[in-house]
């Protein structure tokens, strides 16, 4: 049976056999059968292979890797990892966002510890002046979700109160040059805050503020899915979310 992911993916990306196979320091015959024959490749030539096509080493060769390569990939992208929320040092959020050179994603009901920040602000405005793209996904506070989360936490209106705080905290950067707010209905299973190839993931405990919750700091490793599995679940939630409609100005 051929390799058509292998196949599909020269096509899309517009690479030819003979342009994969000089990169990966291989013939052109070891490519073409590295697709009709399904041949698997070494190690190193499916990185540089899977590097050139920028798709996941696991899509083109979901059967190359052991279960305990995988779980050593995955304890690879675990940089640390803090008790709860509060203990991550207050600097390195925005250092984060500072470092990053093309994207920044923030999926959060309120995030009000962000919002308050000054510096934060700055951050995010300078880095879109710099051409990093800033997503920033915030909880529809008329939603059943966001009453939800509120009585699980025992604040009744409380959160949704805190998202409506923010998104006022939020208006000078509203309509900023590559800056785009949403809100959005999702179960939050987790508060996501992502910079390029880096994430830290607020995990949700049921009944407790995201505060007292542990956070992973995570950076992506080449062939590894625990950030892009994360990164894919940022994306599916952007892509159901709605514009945050620009205040109305004062007359």
């Amino acid at each position: 049976m051929a390799n058509e992911r292998l196949r599909s993916a020269l096509v899309v990306r517009g690479v030819t056999e003979q342009e994969l196979a000089e990169h990966c320091g291989v013939d052109a015959k070891t490519v073409e059968r590295w697709i009709l024959r399904n041949r698997e490749p070494y190690r190193r030539h499916r990185q540089a292979a899977a590097a050139k096509l920028q798709i996941d080493e696991d899509y083109l060769w979901p059967d190359a890797k052991s279960e305990t390569r995988r779980l050593d990939e995955a304890d690879a992208e675990i940089v640390h990892v803090y008790p709860h929320r509060s203990s991550v040092p207050p600097e390195s959020w925005v250092q984060f966002a500072e470092r990053a050179a093309s994207d920044i994603g923030i999926l959060v009901h309120a995030g009000v510890h962000l919002a308050q920040n000054p510096r934060w602000h700055r951050a995010l405005t300078e880095q879109a002046r710099a051409g990093v793209r800033v997503r920033m996904l915030l909880g529809d506070p008329e939603s059943p979700e966001i009453a939800r989360r509120g009585e699980e936490e025992e604040l009744g209106e409380g959160v949704a109160y805190k998202v409506r705080e923010v998104i006022k905290l939020y208006r000078p950067l509203h309509g900023t040059p590559g800056i785009e707010f949403r809100v959005h209905r999702s179960t939050l299973h987790n508060s996501l805050y992502r910079f390029d190839d880096e994430m830290l993931v607020n995990t949700q405990i049921y009944g407790v503020s995201a505060p007292l919750t542990p956070v992973l700091h995570l950076r992506r490793v080449h062939g590894a899915r625990l950030v892009s599995t994360y990164q894919e679940s940022f994306e599916k939630v952007w892509s159901g979310a709605v514009p945050l409609p620009l205040p109305r100005q004062a007359p």
